[in-house]
């Protein structure tokens, strides 16, 4: 591990938890979080506009300072600024002036208002307009959630800006992606917090990591990478990561149908200097309103969908003919919508694409429509690898999901599953994944082949005969293995048993009565 790393890592953190103490007991929850990556993401496009500028003039002028420019010079060249940055920043309006002589600003929460507005404004009519609209919308700096009086939510924005602007986010020497981190570590702050709503568009960076590998492979370039329920676009940009932003040669798509969580997927683009030309978000729902008609299929896709959530399946006829649905003869249940998005995925994946999917572990082994749909799958030669994850990976639930690998491409017609259950390391109240235990998953899936207790090579032919059931359990069968329950069908069982019991209990009373009576006489 990289000493020098994990200690800017460690003095980012503990800065921006200092953040969170200082506003402790005013803001709260989503509502710090989303003060603190709002500004955050104001400091970073002002110094990331001003590099870009500087770095051009300097050539001519080494002595240029774009934030030292006067406003009507500096506008100028706002309109090809915006058309190669997607934004325009008055010099007076950079954050690093603001901050200045925010302390002596009466009316600092109007001046800041002012300026997120002019900022949206400049890409109106621009290639980038929806890009950056609506990007400082959860940003409210008159509420009187930052305090009663405008002088009392003022000396809350000067506490902020100047915490913000201390962080050790622009020096060139940091090894790390330091506003990328900050923002990733905010999100994790606040998922942990927040329970089931604050894991619902959050996935752990190592589980991101894991499906980004899967995908990539060998790979050293992808030509795009596509998610359809990208949250706040962690999952995209781990290929960024991994294999460096330039070699996503036409960039990262994704749709999201919450617009705080929309929002939020933007604003995480740019803090990882994306600029908007090669990024592609939309904002609807995709199983009904898919948004990326024209730039499917994708090589590369990665997902945790929500797990089970209602879609309105055959309750819309239109579906059962939609080209992404209506391979597999059958829609996936209104109540359960996790095939819906499998089948989604699988249609927009290219003939040498990979997809790696999060899935709740129901779709693996319940009947009824969604074995069909995996019937199909299967003797289309598309499933490629099952993983069973350790449980209590994800913030707000302990169900330990699966990952399923789908390809177009296969060398053979073989199912790999994989026992992933004991690859973890417990940290603080969650379990984790650690880069070991990613590498050995990952060496696992290239190798292809069984290992005693880890995992299994299954034919086609063994994967039929068992009804299609594909859940790791089903054929390595080791205690490890945590037993998968769900829910309805204890429920349904439940309800079998009750009145047995009932009967069985009357049955035994009616006993015990003639007993009496035989004792009595």
């Amino acid at each position: 591990m990289n000493n020098k790393k994990e200690q800017e890592r460690a003095e980012l953190h503990k800065t921006i938890w200092s953040i969170a103490d200082d506003l402790r007991g005013s803001v709260d929850g989503w509502d710090f979080k989303q003060y603190v990556l709002g500004l955050l993401f104001y400091r970073f496009i002002s110094e990331n506009l001003t590099n870009y500028i500087n770095e051009g003039e300097r050539k001519i002028n080494p002595g240029f300072d774009y934030a030292k420019l006067d406003d009507a010079t500096a506008e100028a060249d706002k309109y090809n600024i915006v058309n190669e940055k997607g934004f325009f920043i008055k010099p007076s309006e950079l954050f690093c002036n603001v901050r200045e002589k925010a302390k002596d600003d009466k009316n600092l929460n109007v001046t800041l208002s002012t300026i997120f507005d002019n900022i949206e404004n400049s890409a109106k009519g621009m290639p980038s307009e929806d890009d950056m609209k609506g990007l400082f919308d959860d940003l409210d700096v008159n509420s009187n959630k930052l305090g009663n009086t405008v002088n009392e939510r003022n000396e809350k924005l000067v506490k902020m800006l100047n915490k913000i602007g201390d962080l050790k986010l622009s020096d060139h020497d940091n090894t790390i992606d330091a506003f990328g981190d900050a923002y990733e570590y905010l999100m994790t702050m606040y998922a942990s917090n927040a329970g089931k709503s604050g894991g619902e568009f959050f996935t752990p960076q190592e589980v991101g990591e894991l499906l980004a590998k899967i995908v990539i492979g060998d790979k050293k370039e992808v030509n795009k990478v596509y998610d359809p329920a990208c949250g706040s676009g962690g999952l995209l940009l781990k290929f960024a990561k991994i294999l460096g932003k330039e070699n996503v040669k036409q960039g990262f798509f994704g749709q999201e149908i919450n617009l705080t969580t929309y929002n939020l997927a933007r604003i995480n683009m740019f803090l990882h200097d994306i600029n908007y030309n090669n990024f592609n978000l939309a904002r609807e729902d995709t199983l009904i309103h898919p948004m990326h008609w024209d730039d499917e299929p994708f090589d590369a896709i990665v997902s945790n969908p929500p797990y089970s959530i209602h879609w309105a399946g055959k309750g819309n006829p239109l579906l059962i003919n939609d080209p992404r649905f209506s391979p597999a003869g059958i829609l996936a249940p209104s109540s359960k919508a996790d095939l819906a998005f499998t089948m989604h995925m699988l249609s927009w994946l290219s003939a040498k694409g990979t997809a790696a999917i999060v899935e709740f572990p129901g779709v693996l082994y319940r009947g009824g429509a969604e074995q069909k749909i995996r019937k199909y799958m299967i003797d289309n030669n598309y499933v490629d690898t099952v993983i069973q994850l350790p449980s209590d990976l994800f913030f707000g639930t302990s169900i330990a999901t699966c990952i399923l690998v789908l390809k177009k491409n296969k060398q053979d017609n073989n199912i790999l599953f994989v026992d992933a259950t004991d690859e973890c390391v417990r940290f603080t109240n969650k379990n984790k994944l650690s880069d070991d235990n990613i590498n050995n998953l990952v060496n696992i899936i290239k190798d292809r082949k069984g290992v005693e207790n880890k995992s299994y090579l299954a034919t086609y032919d063994e994967v039929k005969e068992n009804d299609y059931i594909i859940t790791v359990s089903s054929y390595l069968k080791n205690g490890d293995v945590d037993t998968i329950i769900d829910i309805e069908d204890v429920n349904k069982k439940l309800a079998e048993v009750v009145p047995k019991q009932q009967q069985i209990r009357k049955e035994l009373e009616e006993i015990i009565k003639e007993l009496e009576v035989d004792y009595h006489e």
